[in-house]
């Protein structure tokens, strides 16, 4: 007889939003940015990282995204992250390719671009350029030996650190664990998608959790949950925030395939949130996608997918203007499109 735990598409989501801090705002600590970093915080759009913290974290500033407890580096399928410093390790080697061809490329990569910058710092494009390399910079950064610090406006600032001294197959393992309760429940097939690495890689991570991983039955079929999980998965579903502005690629919607259709059941306002060209941001309204929002200057646009009531525009008005959005010289305006 199959015991599969059942979970329902309320519970999971209910559960992904609370242990991703959107229910309510945790008081700004070292730790509850390590927390709120937990899977990585993607900043290929300028500063989503900051808006994913403020989404999550009291008093936030437009400078809390290089607070010292965090580092930068290209992460999960080499987009930009803002990570825990601590976990630097765990973000790079546990994405280190298995021995072979790959692994063999990021290392002579992360030797050459070493030896180029000899102890300094430069732009991606200097060091990429004078080696020849372009984009291919980005594959030294599994090695856990390349570090960035990207503004936002210009090119990224790289040089090299000692890698850690944990062993990659223990930070893949470490990292599918960070996967499984941030995104969960959720695959093996899920993580080497989101993390950028082969499924045999995603496999074998999922694999040396054996003993704590709880099999599931989710609305899109047999899953995985972390076994600790299962007690927050249970928990009545509790009161959701009025409102959030989630940034471009924040985690909570940065799903693929099959997965989305949990979130946003609509194929039509999927394509909107999802489209083949730049995400907008997702509009989080009482804990359901309701719309999209993209920002000029001052000027924060939200196209609601249907008419909300006027405490709802209220809750995403006050969620706009609180937004710690660096070198606005007027307040932010809402225009909305519904």
């Amino acid at each position: 007889m199959d015991a599969r735990l059942e979970l329902k598409r309320e519970q999971i989501l209910a559960f992904r939003r609370r242990v991703g801090g959107l229910d309510e705002r945790a008081p700004l600590t070292a730790e509850s940015l390590r927390r709120a970093a937990w899977a990585g915080l993607q900043d290929s759009m300028p500063r989503a990282a900051l808006l994913s913290l403020h989404a999550r974290l009291e008093e936030v500033e437009p400078t809390t995204w290089a607070h010292p407890s965090l580092a930068q580096l290209w992460g999960p399928r080499y987009s930009t992250y803002v990570v825990p410093k601590r976990d630097f390790g765990l973000f790079s080697l546990g994405r280190l390719p298995e021995p072979g061809k790959g692994r063999e490329r990021a290392e002579r990569i992360a030797a050459d671009v070493h030896d180029r910058l000899a102890g300094r710092r430069m732009t991606d494009r200097e060091v990429a350029g004078a080696l020849g390399i372009g984009s291919g910079i980005r594959y030294a950064a599994p090695t856990g030996t390349l570090a960035i610090r990207w503004e936002g406006a210009r090119a990224p600032v790289v040089w090299t650190v000692e890698a850690s001294a944990v062993d990659p197959r223990d930070a893949c393992s470490e990292l599918a664990r960070r996967y499984l309760h941030i995104f969960g429940p959720t695959t093996a097939a899920g993580f080497a998608r989101w993390a950028g690495i082969s499924k045999r890689a995603g496999a074998a991570a999922f694999d040396s959790l054996e003993g704590s991983l709880l099999p599931v039955r989710s609305p899109l079929g047999d899953e995985w949950l972390l076994a600790h999980d299962e007690a927050a998965m249970r928990t009545p579903t509790s009161a959701a925030a009025p409102a959030r502005l989630l940034p471009s690629g924040d985690a909570y919607f940065l799903l693929d395939g099959a997965e989305r259709e949990l979130l946003v059941p609509s194929d039509e306002q999927r394509r909107e949130l999802w489209p083949s060209r730049v995400w907008p941001g997702a509009l989080l309204v009482d804990g359901e996608i309701r719309g999209t929002w993209r920002r000029a200057n001052h000027v924060v646009r939200v196209d609601a997918w249907e008419r909300l009531s006027n405490q709802a525009r209220d809750a995403v008005e006050a969620e706009a203007a609180s937004l710690p959005l660096p070198g606005l010289e007027r307040p932010i305006e809402v225009v909305w499109s519904t």
